[in-house]
C-alpha cells in the first residue's frame, strides 16, 4: 500500500511539473488517502502484535 502511495505521489509531481493541476491534485489526494490507510493498518498490526506476545 505504501508503494502505491509513493507511485501516486510521483504521478502528482510529474503532472504538476507539466502543468496538469487537476490531475496533480487528484493524484496527490489519492496518495494522501493511501498513506493514511497504510498508517492505520500499520498501527493496528503493531498493537495486535504487542497483545499477542502477552
Amino acid at each position: 500500500m505504501l508503494r502505491y502511495a509513493a507511485i501516486f505521489f510521483v504521478i502528482a509531481l510529474v503532472a504538476a511539473v507539466f502543468g496538469f493541476g487537476g490531475i496533480a491534485a487528484g493524484a496527490a489526494g489519492i496518495a494522501k488517502i493511501l498513506f493514511f490507510i497504510f498508517l492505520v493498518v500499520f498501527v493496528v498490526t503493531l498493537v495486535l502484535g504487542l497483545f499477542r506476545r502477552t
